[in-house]
């Protein structure tokens, strides 16, 4: 029995309990595919370096990025809020001039952040280009985060994260919607990335009620005996178990955001090679786009564009610095709440440039229209602002968490009742207009004034004073001295 079960070595027929050291390596070459993932490796290095393409130079490169788009003209703003933060220091110029040049100076370089990502994308691919995208349009926003958050200005800082995640789910798409729909009866979405988007911007709006819900429900009072007491709520000690689990949530929250961008890299099934914007069932408009990054030439060099990227980021971080030094005087000349200060204005600062564009846009391509030989309307409808909500409450988010929990900042995900409530209407709303992967300009036009109801509402709103007391980088002791003292949640500062 035995010599017939080894007269076949040749053609390496074994026992099921044994295999040859081959075949164990193919098997797992076959699991891991080691094959694949070399050959997608190399084939991203030659995309990258545009083999056998045409090599865009230097000159042309540094002249497509000067003449990308008009906004450029604001950079000379630069060193004038350079200039205005130095002399406010010596008392020459005030806080309020700071603040407007800094955040018009930070406009160009928003736009510049926009482009550079676009460019990029010619060398990264159509999914990983979107990824870079989103998360250079994010960069303004999460610098301020950051700085925010090493400032220890905790309330204003989650007002902040709340007002960038509703511009981008309300204003930002819905202007777009009215823009691109203006002539078109309806537009497109893709209906696998727009089901996406739904699942993960519900679960990372929903993370936020969770904490909400733990401490509302241990703020209540209980009978006993017939008298009436009050369960002692803000403190340290609760706090710090709400840190505990915010820490825990915020890790959650990653690997949720680390799936979703795994799954759009590389979905499952015999097609997975195929990129998600080139699935049979994806609209004409996507198929085109993403044929468009293989067929056409780039205007900037790929080592250029990351220079500039890098220089921008730079100036951008120093700026917006300066631009949050000045916050709280301006805010107290203004008199503005510090709720709707990180509600609405401070987010609108992203917002900027992209508006006047999408403002601009509009009436050429309207006078075109009536004056001139009319262009075709676009098909693809502009929702990559709600992709900047996902990746703003799935990963800046927690990343803000796990910051301050490295630095010894006592962030939590406790956010504003009314804040939570403002996300979780948002995430309704966008999530009700785009169920049926197609929108118009009138679904445009209600989000665009759902969110000025609440910038209306959020003027009068000064925010809860317990959640205040509970953000305080001090201890939840003394702010608690600071409110009685002062007999106003308004004299508790984060900072």
């Amino acid at each position: 029995m035995a010599h017939d079960h080894h007269e076949h070595l040749g053609t390496q027929v074994t026992s099921p309990g044994v295999r040859s050291h081959a075949s164990r390596r193919s098997g797992i070459s076959e699991f891991l595919h080691l094959d694949d993932n070399k050959d997608a490796l190399l084939g991203f290095w030659d995309n990258f370096n545009r083999k056998g393409k045409r090599k865009i130079g230097v000159l042309e490169s540094l002249k497509a990025i000067a003449l990308s788009s008009w906004l450029n003209i604001l950079i000379v703003i630069l060193p004038v809020a350079w200039v205005a933060h130095w002399r406010q220091e010596e008392g020459e110029w005030g806080h309020t001039t700071v603040f407007i040049l800094s955040l018009l100076a930070i406009i160009p370089l928003e736009h510049l952040f926009d482009f550079g990502g676009d460019q990029m994308a010619y060398y990264l691919g159509k999914d990983i280009g979107d990824l870079l995208v989103v998360t250079l349009n994010n960069a303004v926003e999460a610098t301020l985060g950051i700085i925010l958050l090493l400032k220890c200005e905790l309330v204003l800082l989650k007002s902040t994260i709340v007002g960038v995640v509703i511009l981008h789910l309300l204003l930002v798409p819905g202007t777009a919607f009215v823009v691109g729909g203006s002539r078109i009866i309806q537009q497109d979405l893709h209906p696998h990335i727009t089901q996406l988007n739904h699942s993960m911007l519900t679960v990372g709006v929903l993370s936020l009620l969770l904490p909400v819900a733990f401490f509302t429900a241990l703020n209540t009072s209980f009978s006993v005996g017939g008298a009436t007491e009050a369960a002692t709520v803000v403190s340290d000690q609760i706090r710090g178990k709400i840190l505990q689990f915010s820490h825990g949530l915020a890790i959650l929250l990653l690997i949720v955001y680390i799936c979703s961008r795994i799954y759009l890299h590389n979905p499952p099934g015999d097609d997975n090679a195929l990129e998600l914007h080139l699935a049979p069932n994806a609209p004409e408009a996507f198929r085109h786009e993403a044929e468009k990054l293989k067929r056409e030439d780039p205007e900037v060099n790929q080592w250029v564009c990351i220079i500039m990227l890098a220089i921008c980021l730079a100036l951008m971080a120093t700026t917006a610095e300066w631009l949050v030094e000045s916050i709280e005087p301006v805010r107290e000349e203004g008199k503005i709440s510090e709720i709707w200060f990180g509600l609405i204005l401070l987010p609108l600062l992203s917002y900027a440039g992209d508006g006047l564009v999408a403002i601009v846009y509009f009436i050429r391509r309207t006078l075109r229209h009536f004056f001139r030989e009319p262009t075709p309307p676009p098909t693809l409808a502009q929702a990559e602002a709600i992709d900047l909500s996902i990746q703003f409450v799935l990963f800046w988010m927690p990343l803000f968490v796990l910051i301050a929990w490295w630095s010894g900042r006592p962030l939590t995900l406790l956010f504003d009742l009314f804040e939570v409530s403002l996300l979780v209407g948002s995430c309704f709303l966008v999530n009700y207009v785009t169920a049926d992967a197609k929108t118009n300009w009138a679904e445009g036009s209600a989000l665009v004034i759902f969110y000025i109801m609440i910038a209306l509402v959020a003027w009068f709103y000064e925010g809860q004073p317990e959640v205040r007391a509970m953000s305080d980088c001090e201890s939840v002791a003394t702010a608690l001295a600071a409110i009685a003292g002062g007999g106003d949640s308004g004299g508790v500062h984060s900072g």
